[in-house]
């Protein structure tokens, strides 16, 4: 299930995770849990992610975690940056699943709204991706730490 919360300058879109949404991906030939936050802007980080831009925006991105079979952890859409949260499988690689969202919504976008045509390219060539998974960094870390002592 979706939440969206509309505040003036943003909107917040969380997902309420069931019991299930924190169990392992069982894929063909590998057990999985890859989270990943990207944080990606327009160019010249330029606040045009406001009302209809980001309420189409929103949708483009439900369309392509759809399509992916993706899990949308959160997402939030500020005028001049997005986060979003997501868990996918392992043959997705970071840098391919955020080419498919900017590649769709710029295309989408400016083609939608004419205003958005004034910059160079929708977004920034740059993102930040970060990976999580159920477990911290110190805990596996003291996990192959102490397999020789086992």
């Amino acid at each position: 299930m979706i939440i969206v919360v509309k505040t003036i300058f943003k909107y917040k879109f969380m997902a309420k995770l069931s019991k299930k949404d924190y169990e392992y991906r069982h894929e063909k030939g590998s057990v999985s849990s890859l989270n990943y936050h990207f944080v990606f802007c327009p160019k010249r980080r330029k606040a045009v992610l406001v009302n209809n831009v980001a309420k189409r925006l929103q949708e483009i991105i439900f369309e392509v975690v759809k399509e992916h079979g993706w899990k949308l952890i959160a997402l939030e859409i500020l005028p001049d940056h997005v986060h979003m949260f997501v868990n996918a499988p392992t043959h997705e690689s970071p840098s391919q699943m955020i080419k498919w969202v900017k590649g769709r919504a710029s295309r989408y976008l400016r083609q939608e709204f004419p205003d958005l045509k004034k910059l160079p390219c929708l977004w920034s060539p740059s993102y930040f991706v970060g990976s999580t998974g159920q477990v911290s960094t110190d805990v596996v870390k003291r996990y192959i730490e102490t397999q020789r002592s086992a």
